[in-house]
């Protein structure tokens, strides 16, 4: 079987009933850690591993808690991985900061193992770890693109483009007169993405010559 037929078969299998319950909401909801418990033996069926990361990501002033969960086959060694975000509040009354960073860890998490095993949560309200019901996000008001700045998934999307041309991000900010990818609005992303989707692959053969991914190509017909 390859990885994507395991991973069909632990979608498939999968049963993470919500067995949380939130009295104060009046809600029923399944947490990280019920969808880990119930993934396990299946992951053992597979002979297939589950790991997840997190890392600390900005995006303008807003830190975001970035979980990666990796599907990976322990016979061929093939993966599929799935990114879950999470934004830190600001403060939250009667946490430490510990405790913010391990909330908005388990919501990254939880978002990533949902796109992993394909579990809907649409109709979950989002709990906190003290269990009380967030607020409803309210509807963004529509920015200026010209002003607006990009998402983290914006952010990945265009740093891996990138590395796969092997453009330097470095390059990217100097044509935009930017002083780091974080700055860079909707537009310029948008003609960035179509610059380099223009541009061939770099092979692992050019980066070996020297093609260093974070180089500065100063011939690089970047427009």
């Amino acid at each position: 079987m390859s990885v994507y037929e395991k991973l069909l078969l632990v979608q498939t299998e999968l049963k993470a009933p919500k067995s949380q319950r939130n009295d104060f909401g009046n809600f029923n909801y399944r947490s990280c850690e019920d969808i880990l418990e119930a993934v396990k033996p299946l992951l053992h069926k597979a002979n297939a591993v589950l790991m997840i990361l997190d890392d600390i990501v900005t995006a303008g002033n807003r830190f975001y808690v970035k979980a990666t969960a990796t599907f990976q086959d322990v016979e061929s060694g093939g993966q599929v991985t799935a990114w879950g975000y999470a934004r830190e509040p600001e403060n939250r009354p009667k946490m430490d900061e510990a405790q913010v960073t391990g909330s908005s860890s388990s919501y990254a998490r939880k978002y990533a193992l949902n796109g992993l095993f394909c579990i809907d949560d649409t109709k979950d309200p989002d709990v906190t770890n003290t269990g009380q019901k967030q607020d409803a996000p309210r509807a963004p008001k529509k920015a200026d693109p010209g002003q607006q700045r990009l998402t983290p998934g914006e952010l990945e999307t265009l740093s891996r483009e990138a590395d796969s041309k092997g453009v330097g991000h470095a390059t990217i900010c100097q044509r935009y007169g930017k002083k780091s990818l974080n700055d860079l609005t909707v537009v310029e992303f948008k003609k960035a993405m179509s610059a380099l989707s223009k541009m061939p692959d770099k092979t692992p053969e050019d980066f070996n010559a020297g093609y260093g991914q974070y180089a500065i190509f100063e011939d690089v017909p970047f427009r």
